[in-house]
């Protein structure tokens, strides 16, 4: 296992493009959190979560979490140097294993970076923007039980996008496939959800799609009214993670490469 881990950590480091995708996911997160934390004001804005504001961003860097779990193994498939993966680590879910290892190692690191400097920038713009003491908002801080648990809990979300989206593309198989089916779950199936007719499926999709329901984490406020609770929903995107990695892990095992 610690060969595959070094040979996957030796490809992820070099592939090109790694650290542009890294950067971009952290660089587009903080970029999102500061323009929503700009932009949303009070009073026309003071039933906000202004943790979750601030940690809005992190909806922009999901997509480029996903592009490079994705091009952690789909390229492999386009090219046909699966094979030569696989004669060097003959043990096919020690392989996967360790692209998960990878990936996720790489991905919560960039994850607290961006989360941290999320909520840095949210501390700093919300009161101007009347989300003051003055008005019962206290300053976003990590000694505030909640607002640590959507931070920590935004790193968790971001990490399993990456397991959800590197299974996808085990199953898959294609770069551009995986890519399509990845940004579809995370951001075509939560729109469905804001127009769906019927209360009663717009509450389903809230309660059980992987992104809906991951990003309940973030939330601090008024947490009797969502869909699902935070950790629950969280688990939601987990089952979701570790049903893609197990499809991808059988699928490995029964087809050739």
């Amino acid at each position: 296992m610690t060969r595959a881990l070094h040979a996957e950590w030796t490809k992820l480091r070099t592939m090109p493009g790694t650290g542009w995708l890294v950067l971009a996911c952290v660089v587009l997160t903080i970029a999102g959190s500061w323009l929503v934390s700009a932009v949303v004001k009070c009073p026309a804005s003071c039933g906000a979560d202004t943790t979750k504001l601030s940690l809005t961003g992190v909806m922009v860097g999901q997509a480029f979490v996903a592009i490079l779990a994705i091009g952690v193994i789909a390229p492999e498939y386009d090219s046909g140097m699966i094979k030569v993966t696989l004669a060097a680590v003959p043990r096919r879910g020690a392989m996967l294993a360790a692209k998960a290892v990878v990936i996720t190692a790489v991905v919560a690191a960039a994850g607290v970076v961006a989360v941290l400097a999320s909520l840095l920038i949210g501390r700093l713009l919300e009161p101007d923007n009347g989300f003051s003491a003055a008005r019962g908002f206290a300053a976003l801080s990590l000694t505030h039980g909640p607002t640590l648990r959507a931070a920590a809990g935004s790193v968790l979300y971001l990490a399993l996008i990456g397991l959800l989206s590197l299974g996808l593309a085990s199953v898959l198989r294609d770069s551009a496939a995986a890519l399509s089916v990845v940004l579809g779950l995370i951001y075509l199936v939560p729109l469905l959800a804001d127009v769906a007719l019927s209360h009663r499926w717009q509450h389903h999709l809230e309660r059980w799609a992987p992104t809906e329901a991951g990003l309940a984490i973030q939330a601090t406020r008024n947490l009797a009214k969502l869909p699902i609770g935070p950790w629950p929903g969280l688990g939601v995107l987990a089952a979701w993670a570790a049903g893609a990695m197990l499809l991808g892990y059988l699928l490995l095992r029964l087809r050739d490469a």
